[in-house]
């Protein structure tokens, strides 16, 4: 009896805990009307809820995928909750520079214009390798996004003002950077520890050789965001492990917020280059505002997915 009760009060617990970490409401109402957003790995967790919201203010929403059966079937989820039919799919695998190449041709030929990309798509801690040899943390993580987000620069700059807003951790200040070993991948958390750091660095610098072009940067850290991974284990321990998820992470609607924020709020254009969480700005670790390092990750990127600056346009074979 004793037990019982315990275990109801530590429920009970945790569920106030976790109402108030989800206090969290992205409140500005300015609508997209003619704005077009493309949101990686949008097929669902956070992606999917910032598909459906910007959708709703009248944004004509891309999300990609790796997988077309997913993508297709998210759309159409997308497209009832928001109510708009202005909403697409496109594949894109983000492991994969090749596929990522190919996708923005085929987003060039496709799209007049580009204003808000939100670099979601990402992997959790794991130790697996990129079709291209690089560690699928840093590879999906950071190189992805940062080639991505190079191959479609001229649609952002002529779409001004436009934004990025990249997906980033507060798990960063955990790790540094080895450019001895950028392709680090021998510990799944601190390899993606580095990837999320590397994220930061990319808004900094992007914002830096954009500015004056109409197009600004952004870090967000969405919170720890309770996902689907537990439907793979048995139901006691979903039961035991509801009560930790409950303590320490949020919901995906939650941590959807601060993106939205990032994505319309006109307040955030006095931070470019800055990092969010709880839909305010926060002040990062010294070592993670060193302007240095982040073009020295910034060349290193360039030479890793081999681009130069005559590869930032339309023509990208």
């Amino acid at each position: 009896m004793y037990v019982l009760g315990a275990v109801m009060l530590a429920l009970l617990c945790a569920l106030i805990l976790r109402r108030l970490k989800e206090r969290r409401i992205c409140l500005d109402v300015k609508r997209l009307d003619g704005k077009t957003v493309l949101i990686t790995g949008g097929n669902s967790g956070i992606g999917r809820v910032v598909a459906v919201a910007l959708a709703k203010r009248g944004a004509r929403v891309i999300i990609t995928s790796h997988d077309e059966r997913v993508g297709e079937e998210a759309v159409r989820q997308i497209q009832r909750e928001s109510l708009s039919l202005d909403v697409r799919f496109m594949k894109l695998n983000m492991a994969n520079l090749q596929s990522i190449r190919d996708f923005c041709q085929t987003f060039h030929q496709a799209e007049q214009r580009l204003d808000i990309l939100i670099n979601n798509a990402g992997v959790p801690a794991v130790l697996d390798w990129t079709e291209d040899g690089f560690s699928m943390c840093f590879g999906c993580n950071h190189l992805g996004p940062f080639l991505l987000t190079n191959l479609l620069l001229s649609l952002l700059k002529s779409s001004s003002p436009s934004r990025v807003v990249t997906i980033t951790s507060d798990i960063y200040k955990y790790q540094k950077l080895d450019f001895q070993d950028l392709n680090y991948n021998l510990v799944p958390l601190f390899t993606y520890c580095r990837s999320k750091l590397a994220n930061l660095y990319f808004t900094q610098e992007l914002a830096r050789q954009t500015q004056g072009s109409g197009v600004t940067a952004y870090a967000v850290h969405p919170g720890y965001v309770a996902g689907d991974w537990m439907a793979q284990f048995s139901l006691l321990f979903q039961v035991v492990a509801y009560v930790f998820v409950s303590m320490f992470f949020i919901s995906c609607e939650a941590g959807a917020q601060t993106v939205i924020y990032c994505a319309v709020s006109d307040e955030v254009l006095q931070h470019n280059g800055g990092y969010f969480t709880d839909c305010r700005p926060r002040r990062l670790c010294s070592y993670a505002q060193d302007a240095g390092v982040a073009k020295k990750l910034w060349e290193a990127s360039e030479g890793m997915v081999g681009l130069t600056s005559s590869h930032r346009g339309p023509a990208m074979s």
